[in-house]
């Protein structure tokens, strides 16, 4: 048995052009602003990737850069500044914020109508992320309704959101994550395993029910062979010869979580 790809690069694809035809019909372009504080290279290689989608399908795209040394009155004033901003119609505030800054508090600053990652409680958003793995499934006709989902990674930001979104679609789930004793036994029940734990090559074949759905959102660096490279949280040569359905790392839910951004964006016009 072979798993059957889930391309989150072709699927984000598809659903980038739909936005980029509605978008052209807009008298005025949405505005999504990001924040980004610090020198952090891999958030900076994120906040550039957001960039060139909405400058493709035609979004205007603000990044704010402060440093690494901004206090948190200073960035709740700018948030605040663009709360107010009618120009402004999504916010985002890339993470992780330097440890000095009170994360938690940022989220909950932001305006629900314009918090588009999703993170704020009251937000009128899926978190990005999420919303990229439902309309990744759905895409490919996955049944998730009755389905025994397990998801690895308790963080606000995928973990949680998303165990509660597959609940919210009548799934049974159940939350994991790395500590969890005897983690083998509650993955191998698992019709949809959701793995976002930030620990390469955490779950092998012997942990995966046969026919099982994997959706792997670790993105992890590693060295080898004196090159850096990217995998996730699952072993993916083994694992594919047990699922019946993968994501990629990378090119899986990556490219999701951006197109799930932009459509929450637009969402905000409608």
């Amino acid at each position: 048995m072979t798993a059957e790809l889930l391309d989150g690069k072709k699927v984000s694809e598809i659903i980038l052009e739909g936005l980029a035809k509605k978008i052209a019909k807009m008298q005025k372009k949405p505005n999504l602003t990001a924040i980004l504080v610090g020198e952090d290279t891999a958030s900076e290689i994120y906040v550039g990737q957001k960039e060139k989608v909405a400058n493709k399908i035609g979004i205007n795209f603000n990044l704010i850069k402060k440093p690494g040394n901004t206090s948190q009155i200073e960035l709740e004033t700018l948030i605040d500044s663009l709360n107010k901003d009618p120009k402004v119609q999504g916010i985002i505030v890339q993470k992780p914020l330097p440890s000095k800054l009170e994360s938690d508090k940022i989220d909950l600053l932001i305006d629900p109508k314009k918090d588009v990652d999703g993170l704020n409680p009251i937000s009128e958003f899926t978190p990005a992320t999420t919303r990229g793995i439902i309309e990744l499934l759905n895409f490919y006709k996955i049944k998730i309704e009755a389905k025994r989902v397990v998801v690895i990674g308790i963080s606000k930001l995928v973990g949680l959101p998303t165990a509660l979104e597959f609940l919210n679609k009548n799934a049974t789930v159940s939350i994991c994550h790395i500590k969890t004793p005897k983690l083998v036994t509650e993955t191998k029940q698992a019709d949809i395993l959701v793995v976002a734990a930030g620990h390469s090559n955490l779950i092998s074949a012997n942990m995966v029910k046969k026919g099982a759905v994997v959706i792997d959102v670790g993105i992890n660096r590693i060295e080898k062979r004196g090159k850096i490279k990217l995998v996730g949280d699952v072993d993916f040569q083994a694992v594919s010869k047990i699922a019946s359905f993968v994501t990629p790392v990378p090119g899986g839910v990556g490219p999701m979580t951006v197109a799930g951004l932009m459509q929450n964006l637009i969402e905000t016009t409608s």
